[in-house]
């Protein structure tokens, strides 16, 4: 029996862009448009700027630096490219597997794009976003709950194999590529208890260590074939876990996790955003925030091991808040949205003090956290309450309103003259390469 990787690697490599159906296309495009936004959103943030410095220290290369006109080599231009599209939590989720999908791929594409047809382009992303997906669907949260984050540990695979299929590896070749990229996954989630943000950096890894991977197999570097079933496998080593073969291939081709992928409304953590929703309903429903005894907010219980808890309602930094419900929920009920801006002023003592009347009631329910309902009740001191519920977050790919979410989120993140950018993405699937895409986010201005 071939191995996960020989699999994935003669599905990649033998997937033609008319095998691709219209609306996975589609998707993948949209997710490339928020991803685009959302990496100038942050460069205008200076949330990479770290990054984009050591990126720049690298040296000269021909791969552009979204939100700049530097150019730096291919690997250093991952690295930036994919902190930035991450760097303000405000990037797509795939609730299954509970992975940003776009930020470890789409730095690839831009990299190692440019002398291939815009279809290539396209098919090259639809095979990194279907494999970070399928790789994180078959272990539900089980890397969050050993400290990892999944997005880099699936997400250099599906970089490795987006780089290899747009730098035409063999399939043999593109096997040793995942096999190499498996010593590279990783990602500790210990920022969570300092308010730090080496999160942010996790998806540049990622993209810049499969580009690596890929380059070291197409020089002669070997990996294991087993590097996702093996003994000290991924799923083994770092999940705890056999891996889920037939999770993993199962409708390859047929079935699209890329179709399937959740874009953010709010710049904060997929698994408070039910949650956020609901406080949003509540809010409309008024809530005289003078009077509030109690803020009663429920909870999946992977989803609260990592937004709720002690000293979650008085965060640490602006990037601590953004993991933090109870501080986020009275931001919500304060303001009536969360936006950027939200998280640049952390100490205000209203929202703190809001915030501490929040309580956490955990409910197993069924299915992955990031795919909750969500429901706030507000009791005031009067014995009222006011609830605000929802079946599940907006923004997911059931949801009628997606596309225009997506367009209007991307026009504001990317600010004066963005319809170009759009165009030129959305077009890019008919364009004879990708350098109109990239001529046009060179010359965009932050």
């Amino acid at each position: 029996m071939s191995t996960i990787a020989e699999e994935l690697a003669a599905w990649a490599l033998a997937l033609r862009p008319e095998d691709v159906p219209e609306p996975v296309r589609a998707a993948a495009l949209r997710h490339l448009l928020d991803a685009v936004g959302n990496a100038f959103a942050g460069a205008r943030a200076g949330a990479a700027d770290a990054a984009v410095r050591t990126a720049g220290a690298m040296g000269p290369g021909d791969a552009l630096v979204l939100g700049g006109r530097s150019r730096v080599s291919r690997h250093a231009a991952a690295l930036a490219n994919g902190v930035l599209i991450h760097a303000l939590d405000f990037d797509d989720t795939h609730a299954g597997g509970l992975v940003h999908a776009s930020a470890p791929v789409v730095p690839v594409v831009l990299a190692e794009g440019g002398a291939v047809s815009g279809a290539e382009a396209v098919t090259a992303l639809v095979i990194g976003l279907e494999t970070i997906c399928r790789l994180g669907a078959a272990a539900p949260h089980a890397f969050h709950a050993v400290g990892l984050h999944a997005t880099e540990a699936c997400g250099v695979f599906a970089a490795a194999l987006t780089a290899a299929r747009l730098r035409g590896l063999t399939v043999t070749e593109t096997v040793q590529a995942l096999g190499v990229a498996g010593s590279r996954a990783g990602g500790l989630l210990e920022f969570l208890n300092t308010g730090s943000s080496t999160k942010q950096l996790h998806p540049g890894f990622a993209a810049s260590d499969g580009l690596t991977a890929a380059a070291l197999a197409s020089a002669g570097a070997t990996g294991p074939a087993t590097v996702f079933e093996g003994e000290y496998g991924l799923y083994r080593a770092l999940a705890r876990r056999d891996a889920d073969r037939a999770a993993i291939l199962g409708g390859l081709g047929e079935r699209w996790e890329a179709a399937r992928i959740t874009v953010k409304p709010y710049p904060a953590c997929q698994l408070m955003h039910a949650q956020l929703d609901a406080a949003r309903e509540a809010r409309a429903l008024g809530v005289p925030l003078d009077r509030v005894a109690e803020i009663t907010v429920r909870a999946h219980p992977d989803a609260a091991k990592i937004v709720c808890g002690p000293g979650k309602e008085t965060p640490r930094t602006s990037y601590d808040a953004k993991f933090s419900l109870p501080w986020s929920v009275a931001a919500m009920l304060t303001d009536g949205e969360v936006t950027i801006g939200t998280y640049r002023r952390i100490e205000r003592p209203e929202l703190r003090a809001l915030a501490a009347k929040v309580r956490t009631e955990v409910v197993d329910f069924p299915g992955v956290a990031a795919d909750q309902p969500g429901r706030v009740l507000v009791r005031l001191d009067s014995g009222e309450t006011v609830a605000g519920e929802v079946g599940r977050s907006g923004g997911g790919p059931d949801d009628p309103a997606i596309d225009a979410l997506v367009r209007a989120k991307a026009l504001a993140n990317l600010g004066p003259g963005g319809e170009a950018v759009v165009d030129a993405i959305l077009s890019l699937a008919d364009a004879a390469s990708p350098a109109a895409l990239i001529s046009a986010l060179e010359n965009h201005e932050l």
